[in-house]
C-alpha cells in the first residue's frame, strides 16, 4: 500500500508541476497527428551524417571511413500494424539513419508512443537541422548502459543531462527480461562525456515505477523558448528538464545553439550507428532490432 500512495502521490505532485495558468492552457493549439498509422507523408528518411561535436567547429571530410560509411542507408523505415518500425538496412550493418519531419516547429509539445526492442540506441530529435544529427535530442536509449528520457547535445556540444542508467537482467536463457538501474559514475559502458549541470532527473525510482518492460510507453517532450527549456514525460511522470539558457557543460555555448538552431527545427526519430568505429561497438544497435512508434502528435504552444 505504501508504494501505491507515493506513486499516486509523485503522479499528482508531477500534475500540478506541469498545470498551466488558464490563459496560457487557452492560447495553446489542438493537438494534431504528425503520423497518419499508414503512411510516411510528412517524414523523409536521411543520412546519419557525421558532424562537428560543437556548432562551427570542423566536420568530417566527406572522403572519410566515417562519412563514407553513413552513405551506405538511410535506415530502414516502415509502417507496420499502425506502427513506424525504424531499425538498421540491412540489419547488422552498423549503418543508421533518421526519419525526419518535413515541417518546422518552434515551441510545441510532442507525444508519441515508443516500444523498443531491447539492444537500441535511439531517441527523438528536436529543434533539428535539416541534418537531422544537429538538435536537442531526447534519449531513448534502450540497451546496456542507456537511459530514457533526459537529453544529449547533438552536433551542439555533446552535453549529457543523464544521472543515472540501467542495465539489463538476463534469464537462464540469456535473454533480457528487465533492466535494473545503475548509478551514473558506474555505469558499463560509460556514458557520453559531457555531464551537464544546472537540469533535474526525476531518478531512478520514479522512472522503473513508469516504465512498461516490452510494451509501449507514451514519451510526451516540451520545447519552449529561443534557448529552450525542455522537459520530458514518461507515461504521465515529469522525468528531467534543463534549461539549456543557463545550463553549464564543457564545450556548451547557448548563443552560438541557437545561432545554428534558429528558432524552429524538425523533429526526427534516430537509429544509430553501430559495431566497428563506433564507442560502443555492436551493443549500440544489436542486429535485427528494431524501435516501434505510435500515436505521434504535436501541439503548437
Amino acid at each position: 500500500m505504501k508504494k501505491a500512495v507515493t506513486l499516486t502521490r509523485r503522479r499528482l505532485l508531477a500534475s500540478a508541476a506541469c498545470a498551466l495558468p488558464l490563459e496560457l492552457a487557452s492560447a495553446q493549439t489542438e493537438w494534431r497527428p504528425l503520423f497518419d498509422g499508414k503512411t510516411l507523408d510528412g517524414w523523409r528518411a536521411i543520412h546519419r551524417l557525421p558532424v562537428s561535436r560543437n556548432p562551427g567547429g570542423p566536420s568530417p571530410a566527406k572522403d572519410s571511413p566515417r562519412y563514407q560509411k553513413a552513405l551506405r542507408s538511410r535506415g530502414d523505415w516502415r509502417v507496420v500494424d499502425g506502427a513506424i518500425t525504424g531499425g538498421q538496412e540491412p540489419p547488422g550493418s552498423g549503418v543508421g539513419g533518421y526519419l525526419i519531419t518535413d515541417e518546422k516547429f518552434d515551441d510545441f509539445e510532442l507525444s508519441l508512443e515508443a516500444n523498443p526492442d531491447w539492444g537500441v540506441d535511439t531517441g527523438i530529435m528536436i529543434r533539428a537541422t535539416g541534418l537531422g544529427s544537429q538538435g536537442f535530442q531526447v534519449l531513448v536509449d534502450h540497451r546496456e548502459g542507456g537511459n530514457i528520457g533526459s537529453f544529449y547535445g547533438n552536433g551542439i556540444g555533446g552535453f549529457n543531462t543523464r544521472q543515472f542508467g540501467f542495465n539489463a537482467i538476463k534469464d537462464t536463457a540469456g535473454k533480457v527480461v528487465a533492466m535494473t538501474p545503475v548509478a551514473y559514475r558506474d555505469l558499463n559502458p560509460p556514458a557520453d562525456p559531457g555531464k551537464s549541470e544546472a537540469t533535474w532527473s526525476a531518478g531512478p525510482e520514479a522512472f522503473f515505477e513508469t516504465w512498461r518492460f516490452a510494451d509501449w510507453n507514451e514519451i510526451r517532450v516540451r520545447c519552449e523558448g529561443r534557448l529552450p527549456t525542455l522537459t520530458s514525460w514518461i507515461n504521465g511522470e515529469k522525468m528531467a528538464s534543463a534549461d539549456t539558457a543557463t545550463m553549464k557543460a564543457s564545450g556548451y555555448d547557448a548563443e552560438a545553439v541557437a545561432t545554428l538552431l534558429g528558432r524552429a527545427g524538425h523533429i526526427a526519430l534516430e537509429v544509430h550507428n553501430s559495431g566497428q568505429g563506433d564507442r560502443l561497438g555492436a551493443e549500440r544497435w544489436l542486429p535485427g532490432s528494431v524501435c516501434r512508434w505510435r500515436r505521434i502528435r504535436v501541439r503548437q504552444l
